[in-house]
């Protein structure tokens, strides 16, 4: 029989089928492969803004808390009202620079003037300088408080400056600056791949993880804005050009030269401020072209086989035709469950980042949550510590006994340092890593405890009763850590006794062997049994306003150190037992 031969306009169309085919599977694949990179990458991307977001947020937050508290100082307050301080309040805030990491602390006087500062013994002292053309002044004497952003006149260093007014019986009387520099924020941010910075409402870079493009703009600055900027000597002599940034609606972006870049942005923890998160990915999609050809050329390499072996079994003769047609079906039949396969395989990974996705989003609200409601509840007793003493002080000063108001201010720097510990404390704890555990004398702990909380049950009239503890006796805990736990159990034991005649709260103690028990014991009602299922549990609480914290947290501090924290069972009084091991 003659072998059956193809035209050419048949095979010429076949090559042409063959093109078509290759082209449409090569655009296919790259689209996919870039829509999948895209979305991976976009993921990564606002992942690693929220990190550096909450990086910045945790530096603020311990900031902000300063010029609150030096509101309170008395002597800043007489340097206000005399208009001039000696140096022992100079020295004061240089003390307090230097244990927070701000770039400077200074007082301005009701007409901006520089009375008091944290660098009055350097050559580039503030003392004298008069600050009333810079916003931040206007700010905190106009509104009471403001933030804002600038070159130091003196220093030439950027940072943010904090103002808080003070105010007076009679009116305001100056303002407390606090200036922030972000170096060190700065260098963690450049540890990584990607691009982070942070721009005002003007869209003026202040904060760069590369610092060569601190002060460049988002967009061209008009002409009045420049002036305005120059007037206030914001940036001093920055040219304040655009960066080379094209940002898209859809968070992706075109760098200087044509580049691509996948961006998040986010408000950042300051009015008018946002966090930018640039991630150039022109090397991934160049990987992405390079691996579209070679699946390219292995398609059409298939296209090719498969064309020169239908070509073959088709010139065979009549005797071959059922052979050819078998194997027809069988490639058919291949082919369909490979695609059935694929289909399963892209649902399966579909699932798979889905349920990745959830349970990160789940993590990161947990661990917010935890940080944020932990430090508001946990440096509360501290702060009224410090109002405490403050006030106290201005007795003093008022009663003519200077040793006992400083021995009082140094009690609130003290103070000050404690909430440090307490805010730093509870953002290990939030992460599973909290502060160093080691031998404390119990002794020093009770007397904490007894200085923080003796005044309040006095105020409230109930008859609070603390053990007499051996100097040296040890225990293995963190003595700050040891003490918030005591502080918390006997402020809900106040909550629970006041209003009540002849009210008590009594903490003993008991040693058997290697471990010692506090049990804190009141006259109040008793626990609600229906709550003491979840009396430890977060968010539980019988309070109004309560965050439902404090016992979950103390409850895993007892735990960190080798004990327990524990409600005993008790007909007559309400007793929670802290179990400590000895050092």
């Amino acid at each position: 029989m003659a072998v059956r031969r193809f035209p050419l306009w048949s095979i010429l169309i076949l090559l042409a089928v063959g093109v078509a085919a290759c082209w449409a599977f090569a655009v296919r694949y790259d689209q996919q492969a870039r829509r999948t990179l895209i979305e991976d990458k976009r993921e990564d991307v606002s992942s690693q803004a929220r990190a550096q977001l909450r990086l910045l947020e945790s530096e603020l937050q311990k900031f902000r808390l300063i010029p609150v508290v030096l509101g309170e100082y008395s002597d800043l307050r007489d340097a206000l009202r005399s208009g001039r301080a000696d140096m022992a309040l100079n020295d004061k805030l240089a003390l307090l620079t230097g244990k927070t990491g701000a770039a400077a602390i200074f007082i301005l006087d009701a007409t901006g003037r520089t009375i008091a500062a944290s660098n009055a013994r350097n050559p580039d002292s503030f003392v004298g300088q008069n600050y009333a053309f810079r916003p931040y002044y206007q700010l905190g004497w106009r509104d009471g408080g403001g933030e804002y952003f600038a070159l130091g006149t003196v220093s030439r260093r950027p940072g943010l400056y904090l103002a808080r007014r003070v105010d007076g019986r009679d009116g305001p009387m100056g303002v407390i600056v606090v200036k922030v520099e972000f170096d060190a924020i700065e260098r963690a941010w450049a540890d990584g791949r990607t691009w982070t910075f942070v721009a005002d409402q003007n869209g003026i870079l202040l904060l760069s993880s590369d610092p060569a493009r601190r002060f460049l703009a988002l967009k061209p600055v008009s002409p009045a804005l420049r002036r305005q900027i120059q007037d206030a000597l914001q940036f001093g002599g920055a040219p304040l050009t655009p960066v080379g940034l094209t940002l898209n609606p859809d968070g992706s972006a075109r760098l200087r030269g044509g580049g691509e870049a996948i961006v998040a942005d986010m408000p950042a923890p300051v009015r008018g401020w946002r966090l930018y998160e640039v991630a150039p990915i022109g090397d991934a999609l160049a990987g992405v072209s390079q691996r579209t050809r070679i699946a390219t050329m292995l398609f059409a390499i298939f296209l090719a086989l498969l064309g020169a072996i239908l070509g073959w079994f088709m010139a065979r003769r009549r005797r071959a035709v059922r052979d050819r047609e078998r194997l027809e079906r069988e490639v058919a039949l291949r082919t369909e469950a490979l695609g059935h396969e694929m289909e399963a395989r892209s649902r399966a990974d579909r699932r798979y980042r889905q349920a990745r996705e959830e349970l990160a989003h789940a993590n990161r609200l947990g661990t917010l949550g935890t940080i944020s409601a932990g430090v508001a509840h946990e440096i509360n007793q501290p702060v009224a510590a410090i109002r405490t003493f403050a006030e106290n002080a201005g007795l003093f000063l008022e009663r003519e006994k200077p040793e006992q108001a400083s021995a009082n201010l140094r009690e609130i720097v003290a103070m000050t340092d404690r909430i440090g510990s307490i805010t730093a404390q509870l953002r290990r704890f939030a992460r599973r890593g909290v502060g160093e555990i080691g031998p404390v004398p119990l002794v020093q702990a009770i007397e904490g405890v007894r200085l923080l909380i003796a005044d309040r049950f006095r105020g409230a009239g109930v008859r609070l009763t603390l053990p007499d503890v051996d100097p040296g006796v040890k225990v293995r805990a963190g003595r700050v850590r040891l003490e918030q736990v005591l502080i918390n159990l006997l402020n809900n034991a106040l909550d629970a006794v006041s209003g009540q005649p002849d009210a008590w709260v009594m903490v003993t103690l008991t040693d058997e062997g290697d471990r010692l028990y506090l049990d804190v014991r009141d006259s109040g009602p008793g626990i609600d049994p229906a709550s003491r299922d979840d009396l430890f549990m977060p968010f539980a609480t019988s309070k109004p306003g309560g965050l439902g914290l404090g016992l979950h947290i103390a409850r895993d501090i007892m735990v960190e150190f080798g004990g327990a924290l524990d409600l005993v069972s008790d007909e007559l009084h309400t007793v929670f037992r802290m179990t400590l091991v000895k050092a």
